[in-house]
């Protein structure tokens, strides 16, 4: 209850200066489109994993040249290291909680052993509450599970929006805080789902692995999360055999 109650009093102190600041970045900010390629595709040899990575920029690979550069790309190589894969991208730049509910219920209905899903930024931007938030993603783990069934979900966590370099002080703390408190909200929420870990986004500071526009990743940061999320993936798919 604490940190709810600092977070929000923040906001009332300080709302002013934020909505100054959060209009002045979406002036400037250079916008970065999704990347060109492929969106599904198969790739290495071994026991047959079917991957879908679903969500918003971050899942699209805004920031990354290609498709093979982005975040499905690099998780793709990690796997295909010891897995044949079949892979797919269910993504759009700009996507909420509830944007992606309606992408997902229009795409057709199709098995995957594991989903990434990367979702979040969107939402804290918007000011979802961070309980709201973690109900939503129940909600679209349940609609993964009915159209998709795979054996793993994997959420992978609010990025660490501390270190959006394009977000001015003290607006960037701010959304750190709330992006933190999301998470923590998921974190409690998937505490008791073997099938659904929390996979956490390399904690930074430093515009080290940005994209030119100080938000989303460039392929060297998808590179990074792609190792995380491939090594989550592996443990679990190991762990069953």
């Amino acid at each position: 209850m604490g940190a709810t109650w600092q977070r929000l009093l923040l906001l009332w102190l300080l709302w002013p200066l934020f909505w100054l600041q959060a209009r002045h970045v979406r002036r400037v900010t250079l916008r970065m489109p999704e990347p060109p390629g492929q969106r599904a595709g198969v790739a290495g040899s071994g026991p047959l994993v079917r991957l879908l990575v679903a969500g918003d920029s971050g899942a699209a690979g805004v920031g990354a040249p290609t498709q093979d550069l982005a975040l499905c790309g690099h998780l793709v190589r990690c796997l295909s290291r010891h897995h044949r894969v079949e892979w797919r991208v269910l993504a759009a730049k700009g996507l909420d909680s509830p944007g992606l509910l309606q992408l997902l219920h229009q795409a057709p209905r199709a098995q995957f052993d594991v989903v990434v899903l990367s979702m979040g930024a969107n939402d804290a931007t918007g000011l979802c509450a961070p309980l709201q938030w973690a109900r939503w993603q129940t909600r679209l783990a349940d609609l993964i599970d009915q159209r998709f069934a795979p054996e793993l979900l994997v959420h992978s966590a609010v990025p660490p929006m501390h270190a959006c370099q394009a977000l001015p002080q003290p607006l960037r703390c701010f959304m750190g805080l709330w992006a933190k408190q999301m998470n923590q909200r998921l974190a409690e929420r998937l505490a008791d789902h073997a099938g659904r870990p929390l996979q956490w986004h390399p904690a930074t500071t430093t515009q080290v692995g940005m994209a030119a526009d100080g938000i989303h990743p460039s392929s060297e940061g998808y590179a990074t999360w792609a190792e995380g999320l491939s090594t989550c993936i592996l443990l679990a798919f190991n762990a069953e055999q």
